[in-house]
């Protein structure tokens, strides 16, 4: 149903609901005055008239038309249920809409794409003709590889930002946002911000680097941005806070782990007024000071124990050396409250006890056995003080106020925050983090992304955003059966396969109509919070 003439849109609560501006004169204040009536919502481009609406409509004797089936002119019979499920997904995070308004040309063979790579799990993209033939997909044509290929090079950056931007605006204020990298190998040469470096899997491939923000509440990916592989992550945050600028994603709420932490990065923050929350070294300085005292008073006495996160805490209220450089030059320097929120996890201490004892163990061995490693030279002459004498021959003699020391910190860790004052919300929401890890997986493995194989830079760059659309669809998923304890019966996959068994049929001159749907399938399509095909 279309739009009434003259209506207007308003979003509440991430939903675009449309409503008549009713001008009416204001007896009380004596002038002309403005009221809303809300007639509906929108569901993606379709307009879904309210029952208070439709109740008028038929009083003026107006008949709301219903779009009913068409008649199919072909004879066949193709899968339905999983695809459905991600079309309507895609409705309801704007994703349909804002492909549409950002890529009007082609906005369907990217859905087709990401559904792809969604259902057949890590299957590369020529496969797709096949996939095609047996399923309802958005672009319903044929892609061949050539096509796709000239739809990878055409995905631009402007585009994109647009996307991104459209995205961020729906969900992206009220929220944590995690932020985090990982690498990606690919076997081209010609992409020019493949670089060798440090590689989490061990592929002995140049990579790229992919920083990714993600919602920590609405658990669904905001934005990403390509990095050379050889980028360190302090460096990363001061361009991405340009990215959000850029974005018009103001004043937001970041959640970082420790590697990201830098005195400039910290100001930077500060200066945009975002809030943050990141893991700090307890040998900085600004921990250290306050863990020492901290450990004098008894850090482990009961009244600072939490059984709901199974942890010591304690909270400082302590000053930040703020320092900004401006344009002109002038250096603005000043104080700025921070919370140090200081942890003490027993077990993480008896862990690390342990793997010292463990560590110092094999190091005597390799010294007394003659097998001294020469990459361990500088532990040896940490730990321990080595002679030899004519009668006792080679004595190894541990330092012992060194492993005190070694051993002083362990089972502590410190989050700063210029935003929580309390340590209990700090860890929850730091420990919500690695869902962004899990994220990446995602990316890789089910994603066919782990090694990337296009040969051009054009081609990589789409291939990574039909990617990243598609990490929208299956985050809502996961996040759909966390919430519903699906997860005891089913992988993500299993789910996926369970409706996407649902057959569309069609005959020439008659209506499509679905095979019939179980329970099972009926309960999976509730837990998705979609409505049920017809």
């Amino acid at each position: 149903m279309k739009i009434p003439t003259g209506a207007k849109t308003q979003i509440i609560k991430n939903t675009p609901y449309v409503y008549i501006d009713m001008p009416y004169w204001n007896s009380e204040k004596k002038r002309g005055d403005h009221k809303r009536r809300y007639i509906g919502k929108l569901s993606g481009d379709e307009f879904i008239p309210n029952a208070n609406y439709m109740r008028s409509l038929q009083s003026e004797g107006i008949a709301a038309a219903k779009p009913g089936p068409k008649a199919s002119k072909d004879c066949n019979r193709k899968f339905y249920g999983a695809t459905y499920l991600l079309s309507q997904i895609g409705y309801k995070l704007g994703i349909h809409s804002d492909l549409k308004a950002c890529f009007p040309k082609f906005y369907q063979q990217i859905e087709s794409l990401c559904y792809y790579l969604i259902l057949e799990n890590g299957q590369s993209l020529y496969r797709l003709h096949k996939w095609g033939l047996t399923h309802v997909h958005p672009f319903e044509k044929d892609l061949p590889s050539q096509r796709i290929s000239e739809l990878l090079g055409n995905i631009t950056e402007s585009a994109k930002m647009e996307f991104f931007k459209r995205q961020a605006g729906r969900r992206a204020e009220k929220e944590y946002l995690a932020f985090d990298t990982t690498s990606i190998s690919s076997y081209s040469e010609l992409i020019k911000q493949v670089k060798y470096g440090k590689n989490k899997e061990g592929d002995a491939l140049p990579q790229i680097n992919l920083a990714l923000l993600y919602g920590e509440k609405s658990r669904l990916p905001v934005y990403y941005r390509k990095l050379a592989g050889n980028t360190a992550d302090v460096v990363i945050v001061r361009n991405l806070l340009k990215d959000i600028s850029f974005l018009e994603m103001e004043k937001l709420s970041f959640v970082m782990d420790r590697g990201f932490y830098s005195e400039r990065n910290i100001n930077e923050l500060m200066k945009r007024h975002h809030k943050f929350l990141i893991g700090v070294r307890c040998s900085l300085k600004l921990v250290k000071n306050h863990l020492e005292q901290l450990q004098g008073d008894d850090f482990t006495d009961w009244k600072n124990y939490n059984e709901e996160v199974g942890l010591f805490s304690q909270t400082v209220t302590t000053q930040w050396d703020y320092q900004e450089t401006k344009q002109s030059g002038e250096v603005v320097t000043g104080k700025r409250r921070v919370y140090l929120h200081i942890y003490f996890n027993s077990q993480r201490c008896t862990d690390e006890q342990l793997s010292l004892m463990h560590k110092l163990a094999n190091l005597k061995y390799e010294v007394v056995s003659g097998r001294r490693n020469p990459s361990h030279e500088k532990e040896y002459e940490r730990y321990f003080d080595i002679h030899e004498t004519p009668k006792r021959g080679l004595v190894v003699t541990a330092k012992e106020d060194v492993i005190r020391q070694k051993k002083k910190n362990f089972g502590y860790f410190a989050l700063l925050s210029n935003g929580i004052k309390d340590p209990i919300e700090a860890i929850k929401i730091y420990r919500n983090k690695d869902l962004i890890e899990k994220s990446f997986g995602n990316l890789k493995e089910r994603l066919d992304m782990r090694r990337m194989s296009v040969a051009s830079e054009e081609n990589f760059e789409g291939k990574l955003f039909i990617q990243f659309v598609a990490l929208m669809y299956l985050s809502y998923i996961k996040r759909q059966m966390d919430e519903h304890g699906l997860f005891k019966n089913f992988t993500m996959q299993t789910l996926l396969d369970e409706l996407d068994i649902i057959e569309q049929y069609q005959q020439p001159g008659h209506e499509s109509h679905i095979s019939e749907l179980t329970k099972k399938q009926v309960a999976l399509y509730i837990a998705m919070d979609v409505g049920l095909p017809t």
